[in-house]
């Protein structure tokens, strides 16, 4: 099973599974289909946004366990 990881681009992880949007929604990533979610790592995103890379990461492989 895959597993997200903090290296990943937001483009990558919604590839692997779009039901992980509305984590990302609900954390305060709302650039989902922003370019920069092509290029910038999930750390960079959540340094960016002012979000904690680790509960966001601990929540996405969560949900994606539960798919």
């Amino acid at each position: 099973m895959a597993q997200i990881t903090k290296n990943m681009t937001i483009a990558e992880i919604i590839k692997i599974n779009q039901d992980l949007i509305p984590v990302l929604m609900e954390a305060g990533m709302h650039c989902i289909g922003c370019p920069s979610a092509q290029g910038e790592s999930l750390e960079e995103a959540c340094m960016v946004h002012g979000i904690d890379p680790d509960a966001l990461l601990n929540a996405l492989n969560q949900k994606l366990n539960e798919a």
